[in-house]
This record gives structure tokens, C-alpha cells and sequence, in this order.
């Protein structure tokens, strides 16, 4: 991996994380809670929801993030979901969303989904058709819109990166936009999984965008495997990053996520396995 020259905004960024410092200190002191998200398990999931959100808690597991299928939820299926959540001891944050969810026919909706399950956190997961940078400004300003519409609910609106958002546009990272357009309370939940196919610098990113990536998906990633590989298995440098992520990301909490269990003996003991590395990296 080619490593970033640590540019103006991210030198601006360290700076910036000094009125952090005690946030920080705080977060190391605290054991960050670990979580999953339920996409790495969506077969099971599918055939038994409220079984596989069981399972997942027995693991081990603390927090589960939902992703969009749960849109399909009556209020009451919710309800199910929570008491499940709560008899197996998990917190779901979050949840992963097509950004439709912030439209005027689905927003209502979703914010009464996510109140019920406990979430306060409505995750775009990717976003619509664009054009050029000025497509990446125009949707940084949705974000922008879609936070401040949901501060009375006392929730936040964020943005999950995949491999395009790396890409720079005439010399312009979509990501960097996105940061530079939107409050800081838009949370920029971070995908290292993605970063590493990219070839970008994950310590770059988060020194640069101190306290705003208070979630991250740990999904490992090696240039022979891919995305197969289960987490702890293939990038050496987890142990740092994870603490860059607590001392000035501003992570509230991690989740682990892995997409080819189902080719790899199965989704829920791959699910263990991760959890099981992460166990012995972090004690």
C-alpha cells in the first residue's frame, strides 16, 4: 500500500485533535465496545431474524448495526427485534441505509424503526447517482439537510465509504468533499476494509478527520484474498490503527464485518472467528 503524504488539511486535522485530548483519554480508558454488522450474517439473518440476532449476542458480540432490509419492518417486527436485542444484551447504535431513507416518504418512517430498536444513528450506506464533484458537494448538502432534521429526535444522520468514494475526480477525493461540506456531526463511519483496496492511508484519514469517525466497519481486506479473509487474518497493522481510531477517530464503537462467510464454513462460526481475533487482539 502506497502511503499518503500527510497534506495541509490532514496537518490541520492533528491540530485540531488537541481540544480532543481529554475525549481521548477517556475513550482509552474505556473498553470500546465491539460489534457486528448484521450484513456479514444476511443469509441467516433472512431465514431466522430474531434466532440469528440471538446467536450473535451469545457470541459475544455487544452492539449489531442493521442494514436496510429492516426498512421492511412493521413497528411491531421492531418491537420484536428490541426485546430480542435487549434479552441478549446487544445495542444496536446504527443502522445501514440507502439514502432514500432520508427521503420525505421514508424518513418518518425510519426514524420511528430506529427509536425502536434504540438506534441513533441513520448510516447512508451509499449514495445516489452522481455527477463530477459538484454530484459529491449536492449530496454533501442532503447529509447536511438530513442532520439537521434530525437533531429534535435527538439522532444523526453519517456516511459509509466504499472503494469509489477514494477516487479522486479532477484531483479531488470524493471523501475529502464530503468531510470539508458537511457539520461534524455528520459522522463519517469509517470502512478501512474498502480503504485498503483503495491503496489509500487509513492513519491519514483519521488524523485528518479527528473525533468525526465515532463507528468503523473492520473488515479485512490482503491483496491475494481480497475481502475473503477473516478479520486479523490479513492486515498487520490493526492493532495501531484501533487505537488511532480511539485516541483521535472518536470512536464510540467498532464492527467487525466479513462478506464471504457463507463460502467459508458459514456465516455464523466465521462471525465467531472474527470476534474470537479480535478477542485475542485487543484482550
Amino acid at each position: 500500500m502506497r502511503r499518503s503524504v500527510l497534506s495541509r488539511r490532514a496537518f490541520l486535522g492533528v491540530a485540531a485533535a488537541a481540544p480532543l485530548a481529554a475525549r481521548a483519554a477517556l475513550h482509552a480508558a474505556a473498553k470500546i465496545p465491539v460489534g457486528l454488522e448484521l450484513y456479514s450474517v444476511r443469509g441467516d439473518l433472512a431465514k431466522d431474524l430474531l434466532g440469528t440476532v440471538a446467536a450473535v449476542g451469545k457470541m459475544g458480540y455487544e452492539v449489531v448495526e442493521f442494514y436496510s432490509p429492516y426498512m421492511d419492518w412493521t413497528p411491531e417486527r421492531a418491537r420484536e427485534v428490541r426485546k430480542v436485542l435487549d434479552g441478549s444484551g446487544l445495542k444496536c447504535p446504527s443502522t445501514h441505509n440507502g439514502f432514500d431513507s432520508l427521503s420525505p416518504e421514508k424518513l418518518k418512517k425510519a426514524i420511528e424503526l430506529n427509536q425502536i430498536i434504540g438506534s441513533r444513528n441513520i448510516i447512508i450506506a451509499s449514495p445516489p447517482r452522481l455527477a463530477g464533484i459538484d454530484g459529491w458537494k449536492a449530496f454533501a448538502d442532503s447529509l447536511t439537510k438530513a442532520s439537521e432534521q434530525l437533531k429534535p429526535a435527538g439522532m444523526a444522520t453519517g456516511f459509509h465509504n466504499h472503494l469509489v468514494e477514494w477516487k479522486a475526480i479532477n484531483g479531488q477525493r470524493p471523501m475529502d468533499v464530503l468531510a470539508e461540506n458537511t457539520p461534524r456531526d455528520v459522522v463519517l463511519q469509517f470502512d478501512v476494509g474498502t480503504c485498503l483496496e483503495s491503496g489509500e492511508d487509513p492513519f491519514a484519514w483519521i488524523a485528518a478527520n479527528p473525533g468525526r469517525i465515532k463507528s468503523a466497519h473492520l473488515k479485512d481486506w490482503t491483496k491475494e484474498g481480497g475481502f475473503n479473509v477473516a478479520f486479523g487474518e490479513g492486515y498487520t497493522q490493526w492493532p495501531n490503527l484501533l487505537d488511532a481510531l480511539e485516541k483521535t477517530g472518536g470512536i464510540e464503537y467498532f464492527l467487525i464485518e466479513q462478506e464471504t462467510g457463507q463460502d467459508n464454513g458459514g456465516e455464523l462460526p466465521m462471525v465467531k472467528r472474527c470476534l474470537d481475533n479480535y478477542k485475542k487482539m485487543r484482550g
